[in-house]
């Protein structure tokens, strides 16, 4: 799960983001159990708080639930989601300040595209 820890962010958003990854991705699928926070702290050598400071809002977030005995759990629906809410999130806020960017280099969008569609071809 984790790399090394940035010292520009808390380590429990820099956790909760890797999982938030991992579901985008689908690493960790809906329905399946995540690492307890036990385990978590001992893996990643964190605070247990740390740990569930980062469950918990991934709990708040609507993409895992706990289930009392059990552990927590991915949601059903949560990489649809959470894959929603990023396509969002760039367009309102990326790609605008790409856009702005390609025209200040006096780029022609359409070229880029087309070029960048020849070079993966």
């Amino acid at each position: 799960m984790a790399e090394q820890w940035k010292n520009d962010q808390p380590i429990y958003l820099q956790l909760k983001e890797q999982i938030r990854t991992m579901i985008l991705e689908g690493i960790l699928a809906e329905g399946e159990m995540l690492p307890s926070v036990r385990k978590v702290a001992v893996e990643y050598q964190i605070n247990p708080i740390t740990a569930s400071k980062a469950y918990s809002e991934l709990v708040d977030e609507g993409l895992v639930e706990k289930r009392r005995g059990l552990g927590m759990f991915v949601l059903e629906g949560a990489r649809e989601n959470l894959l929603k809410a990023e396509q969002q999130k760039f367009l309102e806020e990326e790609w605008p300040e790409i856009m702005k960017r390609i025209a200040r280099l006096g780029l022609d969008p359409k070229k880029l595209v087309a070029e960048t569609t020849e070079n993966q071809a």
